[in-house]
């Protein structure tokens, strides 16, 4: 009987299957975390990135 749970065991702790699910969730549970942290500042930065280019394709027009 101890050997069979033993056994069970080992196979448990081996046993791979899905972990590349969990894996996939973590990172992107890790994203959403960072996103909403850093929320303001990746606004910020989008919102100057959309300006420049604006500004930018103006004077290629010119």
């Amino acid at each position: 009987m101890m050997i069979t749970i033993t056994d069970a065991a080992r196979r448990l702790w081996k046993d791979e299957e899905g972990l590349g699910t969990l894996e996939m969730i973590m990172i992107i549970a890790v994203l959403i975390a960072v996103v909403l942290v850093f929320r303001t500042e990746i606004v910020k930065v989008v919102k100057d990135l959309i300006s420049t280019a604006g500004s930018k394709s103006q004077e290629v027009f010119e």
